[in-house]
């Protein structure tokens, strides 16, 4: 019994820990909503999810990393699926089914309202932009998972590239437009005009 629970032991731990990030993204995306970035503190953030301050900073360095953890988290979610793609799927083609998938799981009003606590905040929206080069290695490392051949490699990750650019350009449009359009609209919208592109290139 006691070889059966150490051997199990590390994949629970992990478990444990990503239960807890969870748990404090949400809480703060919640509060923020209600309230606004800035009116938030760290320990509503922590009380409402069930910690304390001190635990709340073992998982993140501030609060403005529970929106970029959220962001982190899609990204897995979407290169989870990307792995899994069927076989007749083209790279771009599982690009795109699993990023519509994931943004499409999260109520629109929720998605907007993301996107507007990010722009309220000029250090988050700088870190944003960071982030989107890991994101694009990750897509990367997902679509090369499922289609390991080396003579794929430079293909591959020019898709990692426009795909980013597809939701790049999508989750500006959101904010410049005013929402009038969902992003998953604007997702569907951005992949088919590259498709196109594509197509007629060829």
């Amino acid at each position: 019994m006691a070889d059966k629970v150490a051997a199990a032991t590390p994949g629970l731990r992990e478990r444990k820990k990503q239960e807890t990030l969870n748990r404090i993204t949400d809480a703060g995306i919640c509060l923020f909503i209600e309230q606004g970035i800035d009116a938030t503190t760290v320990d509503e953030i922590a009380a409402k999810a069930g910690i304390s301050r001190r635990t709340f900073f073992l998982y993140l360095k501030s609060k403005d990393d529970i929106l970029l953890s959220l962001q982190g988290r899609m990204g897995d979610l979407i290169v989870d699926r990307i792995r899994h793609a069927a076989d007749t799927a083209s790279p771009i083609d599982a690009v795109r089914a699993a990023v519509i998938d994931v943004c499409a799981q999260v109520p629109a009003d929720d998605l907007a309202a993301i996107d507007r606590l990010m722009r309220t905040s000029p250090a988050v929206q700088a870190r944003k932009q960071v982030t989107y080069v890991e994101q694009e290695r990750r897509l990367v490392d997902g679509l090369r998972s499922r289609w390991p051949s080396p003579d794929r490699e430079m293909a591959l990750r020019l898709v990692a590239m426009l795909a980013m650019g597809a939701v790049r350009l999508a989750t500006e449009a959101l904010g410049r437009e005013g929402e009038r359009r969902s992003l998953v609209e604007l997702l569907h919208a951005n992949f088919d005009a590259l498709t196109t592109e594509v197509t007629a290139f060829n």
